[in-house]
This record gives C-alpha cells, structure tokens and sequence, in this order.
C-alpha cells in the first residue's frame, strides 16, 4: 500500500509561489455582457408596463462541440489506453476518441409578488455523434448528455419574503448550489445539469441564514419524462454568516441516504441504474471560510474541510459481499491568491491544493473513499474532466486575465496524485477505472484497479480557456487541454501501451 505523499520539493516550490498567486474565484469566469439583458421579450414587455416586470419570460440556447482523444470518459474507463486495446475492452469496439456535439435550450416562465413566487423551466437536451452509447449502463445509440426534445428541468414555488419576515418556503424541482459546488452544484456544464425533487426551508436574519432542505435526485431518461429516485435522498442544514471579521463563514451538515434499491431503480425507459449508486448512509460535517470581497486588499482565500462518517454497502461479490462497511473519509481544499489591479488585464494568480482520502486496506471492515457526493467537479480538478474529489492530491495554479472588458482568460496547471494507490482511480463521476491491462499480467501492467505497489503520481493537465461577449445576449467560448501521463498510467499499461489525452472544445451561447 502506497500513501502518496507530495514530494517536498514540488511543495517548497509551489509554497514559494504562494505570496503571489491567488484567489479564491480565480478561475474561469465567462465575460458579463457589455450591458444588462434580461430578454428580448422581458425587455419588451417592461419597456411597455413596468408592472409587468413580475414576470419573467427567457431562455438561452447553448451549442457546444467537444472533442476528446484517447479519453472516451465512459465506463469501463480505459481511459490513456492505446486506441487498439480500448476497442478490446470497450463494448462495441469503440476506441478511446470521441466528438460529439450538444445542444441544450432552457425556457423558463416566472412570476415573482411580494409574497410569493413560481417558476416553470423546460429544456431540450441533445447530442448527436457521441460515442459513449456503446459503454455499460449507457443504452445503445444514446448519450449521457442526451435527454429528449422537451424535458422538465425546474418547476417550484416560493413563499416569503426575506425584507418582511426570516422564513421563506421553496417546494419542487430546483437546483442545489451551495458554496463553490465542490459538494452540492447544479452541475450546469453538463448538458442535462442536476435537479431535486426538493423541499427547502430558508431562516435569514441580520446575524445568519440557514437552509434545511430535503429531496431525491432527479433521474434522467432520454426521451421520457424524468423522474426522482425514491429511494435516493439528500437533505441538509446549510448555515452561512458575516459575523466573523472579513470572512463569509459557512457550516453545513449533510446526509446522502442511498437504500439497496437504489442500484436497481429504472425510470420507465431507464435502462441502466443511475450513476452506478452503491448503497449507503454517509453523514458530512464541513467548514467553509472565503475572504470577504475586498477585505484583504489584493489578497483573497477560501478554505473549506469535510468529515465524514457512516456506512457504506460492500458490492454484491468479493470479500464480505453486500456487508455494510463502517464509513470514514475526510476532504479539504485551500485556495490563496493575489490580484495586480493596475497591471494589463489584472491578472489574478492563485494556487490551490485540494485532497480526498482514499480506502487504503478494502477489508478492514472500515471504508475511507470520500463521497464527493453531488458536486460541479468541472470547476476545480482539470477541464478534462478526468478526477472527482476522491482519493486525490490536486495542486493548482491559475492565472486569469480580462485584457478587454468583454474578453475573460484563463491557464491553469494541475499536478495530480492518488492519495492512496491501494484504492481505485476514479472518473470524475466517481465510478472506479477497471480496464484491464495485458493479459495474465500480475505485476506492472495488469490495468486499472487496486494496485499498491504502483507510484501514484498520474500526470499533469495544463487548461487554456477564452471566452468573448459578442453581444449582450451572446457569449462565444473555447478551451483546450493536454493530459501528461504520470507513472500511475505509464505502469497500469506498460505491456500494452499507453498514450497522454487531448480535449478540446467550442462554444456559443445566446440569451433570449
């Protein structure tokens, strides 16, 4: 069993940085539009009536191509394999290249009185040449970012109002978003997002605010209606203050209670069982401090740790199958930075070190994954999408820049470990890489999985991400990214070969 440990002098190094990369939100942000724009027929409508300002009608339209080589980011994750080995593996014969192309509209119908509120939003998820439809779990000819001409995306109602009284009342379908989504995000990269079928009860005063919120995860099924899992909930307390000097301080307590039908739940036309979930009973306990804006002058942070306890269900064969495994894991993240105001741009630096523990002996009858539980992952550990906050060290370096006032960039590097190689490299969905290596092969080679005896350095990811207002209702965006196997990957398939991974996308996205 390997316990990686960052080597010294690549901490010294980035350490010594400290003092002058930063910040907290130093990370891609797309450009605001060069002036409001609530909507063409918002605009209207309020040029007419400014009582009809209660409503809003709106929407966007987001066209994205991606392209990915030697990463098809699916089950069995073969994921740096050459293209010949990942067709043996991957059910049809698929390599580990893919393009595709997605579109995804939102329409949304509001009202908002003083007392109360609803909003009605529907989306069309598509993609078409995706070669993802021939992994498990994914049915033949489909996409995991496809989900039909017209779905509902969110539908609640609101009740209060915070300027007359400190209760308010939220009930329905609705986005979770807390924090900077490292736990709890609506995922809104993705091309369906994330929603509950949610309850959530708000108490803000001039000293706090706490949220106490129940629901089930919404199940997306490609071309039906979709439904929430009734035997997966997730509820909380999410308390957040001003009260200590120059910090938003935020505390949250969360439980993810996953029953044994979870695995096997369908949809009426689901086929597979939703994001693999095993079953369990996981408690969080975290703390989040984030500089308040301007507070620290140039300087910024934000830091945030997790526990965790519970239990978790062992899989249905091996050692003690189906026994519940006493739940022990621990997360945290710390992120520094520096703004140059009146330098070109204003550049922002920022360095960041984030860890999730792994499971270093998988029958002591205790299980130390940490659950990244639902999470926008895309934010924080590589563009490419290739690790979750599990057993991870990720340290980062960000530069941003605004050379025009319509213009926002960004490059990062990201220098990535397994904190435990006893215990599985995961995809960004938390699923464990299980592709084999050569065949027969029992030491270096012998493919993904639980390998203790491997250096558990996986690479570097350098990101490169632009994007452009065109107009205030139109918003043009681009990246690039190049994964450099580390010697994890280079041993996983060293008698069968391995190749580094490319990413490279485009973007338009118009409001209306």
């Amino acid at each position: 069993m390997k316990q990686t440990l960052l080597p010294a002098r690549f901490i010294a190094a980035c350490s010594g940085l400290a003092a002058l990369l930063t910040d907290a939100a130093a990370q891609y942000a797309p450009p605001p539009p060069p002036a409001p724009f609530p909507g063409f027929l918002n605009q209207y409508l309020r040029n007419k009536d400014a009582y009809l300002a209660n409503w809003d009608l709106s929407g966007s339209v987001r066209l994205r191509y991606e392209l990915r080589e030697n990463h098809l980011a699916a089950p069995p994750n073969s994921d740096f394999a050459t293209s010949e080995v990942a067709r043996s593996v991957n059910p049809g014969g698929i390599s580990n290249d893919n393009s595709y192309f997605a579109s995804k509209v939102l329409a949304r119908v509001g009202y908002t009185d003083k007392w109360w509120g609803a909003l009605v939003e529907g989306r069309s998820s598509a993609v078409t040449g995706d070669s993802r439809g021939a992994a498990p779990n994914i049915p033949t000819g489909s996409s995991p970012e496809s989900d039909g001409p017209v779905d509902l995306h969110q539908a609640f109602f609101t009740l209060g109002s915070h300027k007359e009284f400190p209760l308010s009342l939220k009930v329905g379908r609705q986005e979770l978003s807390y924090g900077d989504e490292r736990l709890i995000g609506g995922f809104a990269w993705n091309n369906i997002g994330r929603v509950f079928d949610a309850a959530k009860v708000r108490w803000q005063n001039g000293w706090f605010g706490v949220d106490a919120f129940a629901g089930r995860i919404v199940v997306p099924d490609d071309n039906n209606f979709n439904v929430a899992n009734d035997y997966e909930w997730f509820s909380g307390l999410y308390f957040n203050t001003r009260k200590i000097p120059k910090n938003w301080t935020e505390f949250y307590v969360l439980a993810r209670n996953v029953s044994p039908e979870a695995a096997r739940f369908k949809a009426p036309n689901v086929t597979p069982a939703p994001f693999n979930t095993s079953a369990r009973d996981i408690y969080t306990i975290g703390l989040r401090l984030r500089s308040a804006t301007n507070e620290l002058g140039n300087f910024d942070y934000t830091v945030e740790a997790a526990g965790q306890l519970g239990n978790w269900k062992r899989p249905a064969t091996g050692v003690r199958a189906n026994e519940r495994d006493d739940h022990e894991a621990f997360a945290a993240s710390f992120n520094v930075g520096y703004t140059l105001p009146d330098v070109f741009g204003t550049p922002r630096f920022a360095i960041e070190y984030a860890y999730a523990s792994g499971d270093g002996d998988p029958n002591d009858g205790t299980h130390e994954t940490f659950d990244n539980l639902y999470p926008t992952n895309h934010k924080f550990y590589g563009y490419m999408d290739l690790v979750p906050w599990q057993n991870v060290h990720d340290l980062r370096a960000i530069l941003t820049m605004k050379p025009h006032a319509r213009l926002s960039t960004a490059l990062e590097f990201h220098a990535l470990w397994l904190a435990d190689t006893s215990d599985r490299f995961y995809n960004v969905a938390g699923i464990a890489r299980q592709a084999p290596g050569a065949a027969g092969a029992t030491g270096s080679g012998r493919g993904y999985g639980r390998n203790p005896d491997y250096d558990g350095f996986l690479g570097y990811e350098l990101d490169v991400v632009a994007g452009y207002a065109l107009t205030k209702f139109a918003t043009l965006e681009a990246g690039y990214a190049h994964f450099f196997r580390g010697n994890y990957i280079r041993e996983t398939f060293s008698q069968v070969g391995s190749q580094d991974a490319d990413w490279f996308y485009a973007q338009l996205l118009v409001r209306f």
